[in-house]
């Protein structure tokens, strides 16, 4: 038989399916931008909704009429949706971008016009500020979620290392009249959350989700006993601390918009940058991000590459939560001035779910966290400008969006392929 006359068979092609992640995302973005087109066209006023860089509401504005507002903006929204349909997948992120802000430009001219004549501004500097502020625990708890789930240990504690953190910072702070010596007392706070979830997880081989759970109820009872017998016995002597100072970067925090929030800050705002970089570049850019990944991703074979697997693990853990213990002083160090019970409110599980919106990549969590801290930031501008719409539901806001967000706009994601996957070395 010669080679021309064997049959072959003919190669399979898998079909192209139509509707792909991004066209779904289109279809529902047009259709938000459709209904803020016609809801919020509707129920705006002919007044006018104005903006301002500023953090005060003081100096010139831009002002644009409340209902063509909320009818352009809309359907600038809708189009950037219809786009997702026909165009190119890198332009994904651009056209996302762009129409969720234009539906949010809508909703704000729709909620601008109807307020009074003296709150009909709304500070954009001062958002920005307030969103980059709000985002800052989550920034450091999501970091924390990423080096441990990055070695393949999931981290559901975020929340117990929060509070144990601002437990001690406000405790050893107020007790050595230094909000230094606090933080420091954070980092180790945090780390012995890290340590008990290192231990159990790793030497024990604890299922790592229900050990994360026992984890942030041991923390929430242990916090909570020591706050009743010390700290509500006498305020004064163990639950007074410090604001940590502020310092501002010359020239550069004069930058409208940008400036006030990004370099008009203090130890948190510029640990979480520091942090953010370091932890990026180490990750992809060092051999220890390399094995880190490795291990993630297949122990076996980095340990056959003489990676030591268990102490990599143990290691990036207990980095970890010292990165979440420094993010629990951010409760009262700087957002209170004092300790109460579970104050963290379950933060640590919205830095969770922007670890997950971030793909588990120290960029991607930051840009989750200071979506979810704007949330926050815009449900308080909102109820400042006397919005008909109820406290309660602009309280729920920023939790909702973690919802939507995580279910929505991910699609689907890959976590390390093996995290929460003990490793027992042969």
């Amino acid at each position: 038989m010669t080679a021309s006359t064997v049959d072959t068979a003919p190669a399979v092609v898998e079909p192209v399916r139509y509707w792909t992640r991004q066209r779904k995302v289109g279809v529902g973005l047009a259709a938000v931008g459709l209904l803020a087109a016609v809801l919020f066209g509707a129920l705006a006023s002919g007044r006018q909704a104005e903006f301002t860089l500023a953090e005060t509401i003081s100096g010139s504005a831009a002002g644009i009429n409340g209902r063509v507002g909320a009818i352009v903006f809309g359907a600038i929204a809708a189009l950037a949706g219809a786009a997702m349909l026909v165009t190119a997948r890198r332009w994904f992120a651009w056209l996302l971008g762009l129409g969720i802000v234009a539906a949010l430009v809508s909703f704000l001219c729709w909620q601008l016009s109807q307020a009074p004549d003296n709150l009909n501004t709304i500070p954009l500097g001062s958002v920005a500020r307030s969103s980059v502020t709000l985002a800052l625990p989550l920034i450091l708890g999501a970091l924390a979620g990423v080096l441990c789930e990055r070695s393949a240990v999931i981290n559901v504690a975020i929340e117990g290392q929060f509070l144990m953190g601002a437990f001690a910072a406000a405790m050893f702070a107020t007790l050595a009249g230094s909000v230094w010596v606090g933080i420091l007392a954070a980092g180790v706070g945090g780390l012995i959350i890290g340590l008990l979830l290192a231990v159990l997880a790793i030497r024990f081989l604890v299922d790592q989700v229900v050990l994360g759970v026992v984890l942030n109820v041991f923390a929430l009872g242990l916090t909570g006993f020591l706050y009743e017998q010390l700290m509500a016995q006498d305020q004064s002597k163990y639950n007074q601390p410090s604001f940590v100072p502020e310092w501002d970067i010359p020239l550069l925090s004069k930058i409208p918009l940008l400036g006030p929030a990004l370099f008009k800050g203090n130890i948190f705002l510029y640990g979480a940058i520091v942090l953010v970089i370091l932890i990026h570049v180490g990750l992809f850019y060092t051999r220890w991000g390399l094995r880190t990944r490795a291990v993630g991703e297949h122990p076996a074979a980095a340990d056959t590459l003489g990676v030591k697997v268990l102490a990599l693990r143990y290691r990036n853990v207990l980095v970890g939560g010292v990165v979440a213990g420094f993010g629990g002083a951010y409760f009262t160090l700087l957002s209170t001035t004092n300790f109460n019970k579970n104050m963290t409110s379950g933060l640590g599980f919205v830095a969770l779910a922007a670890l997950i919106f971030g793909r588990w990549s120290p960029i991607g969590a930051t840009l989750a966290a200071l979506f979810f801290g704007f949330c926050s930031a815009l449900a308080f501008s909102l109820g400042s400008i006397n919005s008909p719409i109820p406290s309660q539901f602009l309280n729920m806001l920023p939790y909702i969006a973690t919802i939507v967000a995580v279910a929505g706009l991910v699609g689907r994601v890959r976590a390390p392929a093996a995290d929460g996957t003990p490793y027992i070395k042969g």
